[in-house]
């Protein structure tokens, strides 16, 4: 499988360097006195989200990152040099967790943003810091302290406006394919798509939007089965879920009907939040129908959904009817896009 969404990595900050013990010894200087510099910190380490990676597949080979760490200090009042600090770069999307405590240490959603994750240690006292009236030639000095060390869960959920679900060969990958630019497997047998697929689906000169093609779900897929839950995470962050249902399958025994529902079961048990998500049916497949078979299963479908949200109908294959799906998705996005930020103003407020 390409794509891999999940790592565990450790990340070891630098140690601080330790201070020095050291004497002022010149000739012509009588009683020099106590001249020994700081240590260095120990660098630090970061996680920079960067949007020319798409995996964590790196992760699988290097799972260790370790700063650099500081060096003592010296006589003359020398302090040692600082360790640099480290950067490590992940896919932007990547939500960090710490594996000791569970808890989340970040949220890496657009290009450029970085956190800290692990703290350099200190720079130890040379026996210079503890010169003073009583004690004029001090023997005291200080040790650099240990830089922090974690263990770093990564997970990546790919960041879209759009979200396509279905069983698998309902379509999803030709769908992608037919409005926006990105090139998928597209095969006549199951799970064909094994990782997912973004594209850029373009309505306007200055209009866009992102669509991710998530791999074929089944009954049981919150459990595990098929592909398991592993690619239901990445439709948490998407505004909008397109749901592709076949209405010609090969075999007549299936009922398109039974697999929307079975599919949104999964969703249920995978999240409430997910659930909740706005989704539109998309009846895909038309070109397989005559019109008249083709009204009579769509009222068929619905009249068994009872289904009273929005609805589509496509042939990803032929390309009808998808310029009216993509201004639609266009409008809709725009309008969650302007009542977020119209609560964001009152919550401001």
């Amino acid at each position: 499988m390409k794509f891999v969404d999940e790592a565990t990595i450790r990340v070891q900050a630098g140690n601080g360097g330790h201070g020095a013990l050291s004497f002022r010894r010149e000739k012509y200087v009588e009683r020099g006195g106590p001249d020994g510099g700081d240590g260095g910190h120990g660098g630090s380490v970061y996680l920079v989200a960067d949007n020319s990676l798409n995996t964590l597949a790196d992760f699988r080979v290097a799972r260790r990152f370790k700063a650099e760490g500081g060096t003592g200090g010296s006589g003359r009042n020398k302090t040692g040099r600082s360790g640099d600090d480290l950067e490590v770069l992940v896919p932007a999307g990547t939500v960090v967790h710490d594996v000791d405590t569970g808890e989340i240490i970040c949220d890496l959603t657009t290009a450029g943003q970085r956190q800290k994750v692990a703290e350099g240690g200190r720079g130890g006292q040379g026996n210079t810091r503890f010169k003073s009236s009583v004690n004029r030639a001090p023997r005291k000095f200080t040790t650099g302290t240990d830089g922090e060390a974690r263990n770093l869960s990564l997970e990546l959920k790919v960041l879209a406006d759009v979200g396509l679900l279905g069983m698998p060969n309902a379509g999803k990958s030709t769908l992608i394919t037919a409005m926006s630019h990105a090139k998928p497997r597209i095969a006549d047998y199951p799970f064909t798509t094994l990782h997912p697929n973004l594209g850029v689906v373009r309505v306007g000169r200055l209009q866009s939007f992102v669509m991710a093609d998530i791999p074929g779900l089944i009954e049981g897929a919150s459990d595990g089965a098929g592909l398991g839950i592993q690619f239901l995470k990445h439709l948490q962050r998407t505004g909008l879920l397109l749901h592709l249902v076949d209405i010609a399958p090969l075999n007549p025994d299936i009922d398109p009907a039974d697999e929307v529902r079975a599919i949104a079961g999964e969703l249920a048990k995978f999240s409430d939040e997910l659930a909740e998500k706005p989704r539109w049916l998309v009846i895909n497949k038309i070109d397989l129908l005559s019109a008249e078979d083709q009204a009579a299963a769509k009222d068929l479908l619905l009249e068994r959904l009872q289904w009273d949200g929005p609805v589509f109908e496509v042939s990803a294959a032929t390309g009808a009817g998808t310029d009216e799906l993509g201004h639609a998705i266009m409008q809709e996005l725009e309008r969650i896009t302007e009542e977020a930020a119209e609560s964001d103003t009152v919550a401001e407020a």
